[in-house]
């Protein structure tokens, strides 16, 4: 009898468990679907880098990367993205790649309008990500260029206050094969400080090895995308399994991971909140 009992509550507990285990799945389901993708974290850094002028201390870039226009990132989600980078004030826009995703060549044409709203004081600078290169590319840039906005094919932008310069360069998808770095270098003036961008992170372990980059800012990996927190992403893609979250000192280079606004596969973000990042750079001994 007594057995039957511990039986009985035994298999209630194991229920209950089950139903409270359900609910919370539910509920993270819910969470991951519809309030985190939607979710922006604003994150603002003051970064020192060692070879920039004093006349730009104080200069603010605001990074924004993984665009992924598809059926979930439509023109008016994207239209609040360009609003609340337009908030920062900023005097130079980077957009680290991966504007749309893979194999969605209609949809190409729909980012001109909320991107030509972007409003820094300077300019506009993008590369391109793999997925972008899963389009067609030349489309992709004439989008960028009829939205005032400057292509990084393996080139280099370079802001003058006087006679000091602040270059910003960008190397065309790492993981497609259509980096040159060589040919940035070779543009590079020696005076001025350099900041990298590239759209796959662990590209830094070359690029700073180069010693002639401060800062790369790079995106990707979406912050692993789903996650739980105080772990390693179990899922990561190549050329971002390293770098793959915040900031980084990789030898004297420093880089910044954004984890992006869009998604891919399930369209599910857990732990890792879209994100725009907020650079104010200073200059050393100011």
């Amino acid at each position: 009898m007594r057995n039957r009992k511990w039986l009985v509550k035994a298999r209630k507990s194991v229920w209950r468990f089950l139903g409270w285990c359900f609910l919370l799945g539910c509920c993270t389901l819910i969470y991951a679907k519809l309030i985190e993708p939607n979710w922006i974290e604003v994150n603002s850094l003051q970064l020192t880098l060692p070879h920039l002028s004093s006349e730009f201390n104080g200069y603010r870039i605001v990074q924004i990367s993984d665009i992924h226009r598809d059926r979930w990132m439509t023109p008016q989600r994207l239209g609040r993205v360009v609003r609340l980078v337009n908030q920062q004030k900023p005097d130079l826009v980077a957009i680290t790649g991966d504007l749309i995703t893979r194999h969605s060549p209609k949809l190409i044409a729909s980012l001109g309008f909320p991107l030509a709203q972007l409003t820094p004081k300077d300019q506009t600078v993008a590369v391109l990500g793999n997925h972008d290169h899963d389009n067609n590319t030349k489309a992709i840039i004439q989008v960028l260029v009829q939205s005032g906005i400057y292509p990084l094919i393996n080139d280099v932008y370079t802001l003058q206050r006087g006679s000091a310069m602040l270059h910003i360069a960008g190397v065309d998808d790492v993981g497609m094969g259509k980096d040159r770095l060589d040919l940035v270098i070779q543009q590079l003036p020696n005076e001025g400080g350099v900041i990298l961008l590239a759209h796959e992170p662990d590209f830094a372990n070359t690029s700073a090895a180069t010693e002639r980059f401060d800062l790369q800012l790079s995106g990707h990996s979406h912050g692993g995308q789903m996650r739980l927190p105080f772990f390693k992403p179990l899922v990561l893609p190549p050329w971002g399994e390293q770098y793959y979250w915040g900031k980084y000192q990789v030898g004297n280079m420093l880089l910044y991971t954004n984890r992006g606004l869009g998604m891919t596969g399930l369209h599910l973000r857990l732990f890792a909140r879209p994100e725009i990042t907020v650079f104010t750079l200073v200059a050393p001994n100011s």
